[in-house]
């Protein structure tokens, strides 16, 4: 099967050494994309989730699809308890992108992220029928 190796750089900039997104048949796999260099890079948790959001649903819409297409998300964030006390924010979040049609989702808190600034990392996989 045809692999398409694919880069955003008007959504999400990429690393020179890696694609954003790599599509195989109808599944596209999304580098894990963060805040950087958007105006929320440094700022709150909650603030770098919806430039991440929205950074992964627009990749995704690029290809076709829409955001109840993605079907597992992984969440890297730098502090478990700062994700937890923003919980309801994050919530609501969720399901502004996801509309209730939400991914497979695994959290995992790490000690820092490539830059910074940033506190949440979130790859994707998606399936575009």
């Amino acid at each position: 099967m045809e692999k398409i190796r694919k880069n955003y750089p008007d959504i999400a900039p990429s690393g020179p050494a890696f694609s954003r997104g790599v599509r195989v048949g109808n599944l596209l796999f999304i580098a894990g994309c963060t805040a950087r260099g958007a105006d929320a890079q440094g700022k709150a948790v909650m603030e770098q989730l919806r430039v991440t959001l929205d950074r992964i649903t627009r990749i995704v819409a690029a290809e076709g699809g829409d955001p109840s297409d993605i079907v597992k998300i992984t969440t890297f964030v730098t502090s478990i308890p700062d994700w937890r006390a923003h919980r309801e924010e994050q919530e609501a979040l969720f399901a502004e992108y996801f509309h209730g049609e939400y991914p497979a989702n695994t959290l995992v808190e790490i000690t820092a992220l490539a830059e910074d600034g940033l506190d949440v990392e979130i790859e994707a996989i998606a399936e575009l029928g």
